[in-house]
């Protein structure tokens, strides 16, 4: 059964969905994430909205909508913005649960400008506006070595990983 991701923040969508699956493996620790993108100009939208942002009403809708829809609503939101008002980052928060408790949340970000049309032909989602000042690129035309190492997913997966190798040697059972 699927969770309605109802929460207003990431780490809120996250938990929940770790902790619902969590009770189906007792004993087992189950990750789940949320992720999107925030844009400072936009006051953080589309945030938890993302995958949806193009809907009439984003908090109500029941089902995503598709990428270059939620990109031109995004760029229609942000026209005539200049490029040093248009900040915003990619995030991700995973949630580790087990028995239907949170154990804890790792949060990765990313933060870049969105350009005014797309660029690139990899990625999804945002990446063909999503620009990366530090390699001078947008997360469309990252290689999937690039996309690993800049990425907020991937940022929040090298702190799940810490965290693995601290509680494992603190007894925890990995």
């Amino acid at each position: 059964p699927s969770v309605i991701e109802d929460g207003v923040t990431f780490e809120a969508n996250a938990c929940k969905k770790a902790e619902h699956y969590s009770r189906y493996v007792p004993g087992e620790i189950v990750l789940a994430d949320d992720s999107g993108l925030e844009v400072d100009a936009l006051h953080g939208a589309p945030g938890v909205h993302s995958a949806r942002y193009a809907a009439e009403d984003p908090r109500a809708a029941e089902s995503n909508t598709e990428d270059e829809a939620n990109n031109a609503r995004l760029l229609r939101e942000l026209r005539g913005a200049p490029f040093e008002d248009r900040r915003g980052r990619f995030v991700c928060v995973i949630a580790a649960a087990q028995e239907g408790k949170t154990l804890t949340v790792f949060r990765g970000e990313a933060e870049g400008r969105i350009l005014e049309s797309p660029r690139g032909s990899g990625g999804f989602g945002y990446d063909p506006l999503f620009y990366f000042p530090k390699i001078k690129k947008t997360f469309a035309e990252l290689t999937p070595q690039e996309k690993a190492r800049y990425s907020h997913r991937g940022a929040a997966f090298r702190k799940f990983l810490s965290w693995c190798e601290r509680t494992s040697t603190a007894g925890f059972g990995f």
